[in-house]
């Protein structure tokens, strides 16, 4: 299987993210969800501390494997997408000030160049109990991702400030551009 179907969309809490993978995935492309909101849900339900406001390694070692795994679920011969890659832990523990296992740079190649970026939107952003970081926080998360993923080689594209339908056709325009 090749990486180059593998998309990742990235950017800070709140700017749609989500959104927009339900709406790739209603269109029938395989997606694949926010591992780090899934173990957030799991650490409250058990009262655990491997959060990424109070234990950032451990929560960012269980992001990793569970990430590493989605990467071998990618079974179409179209395209998947990614809600968040192994290049945002990078960019999560950088911005936590803690030094980034090298594995994880060996692994974030396993993705095709091109990023989707969602950026800061005041309008549509809502924090909820996994997403507590307020709208500068977010702010500040999507300068440490877009550095991230620029320091490490990926092409990044910003998407519009449109509507999720709007969104995804202009992911679907740029993938069928980039064929041609």
């Amino acid at each position: 299987m090749t990486t180059f179907n593998r998309y990742i969309i990235t950017g800070g809490p709140g700017s749609g993210k989500s959104s927009l993978l339900n709406a790739l995935i209603d269109k029938g492309y395989q997606g694949f969800e926010e591992i780090s909101r899934i173990v957030i849900r799991e650490q409250h339900e058990i009262n655990g501390d491997k959060l990424p406001w109070e234990n950032l390694a451990d929560f960012a070692e269980i992001c990793f494997e569970r990430m590493s795994k989605q990467l071998k679920d990618c079974k179409s011969i179209n395209n998947c997408f990614y809600d968040r890659g192994i290049p945002d832990i990078i960019a999560y523990l950088r911005r936590g000030g803690l030094k980034v296992p090298e594995k994880y740079f060996e692994k974030s190649n396993q993705y095709n160049p091109i990023v989707f970026i969602a950026p800061p939107w005041q309008e549509i952003f809502i924090n909820d109990a996994e997403r507590p970081e307020s709208f500068d926080d977010s702010m500040e998360i999507y300068q440490f991702l877009k550095g991230t993923y620029d320091e490490l080689g990926f092409k990044i594209i910003e998407l519009p400030k449109v509507s999720i339908k709007e969104r995804v056709k202009f992911i679907e325009n740029y993938l069928s551009a980039c064929k041609d």
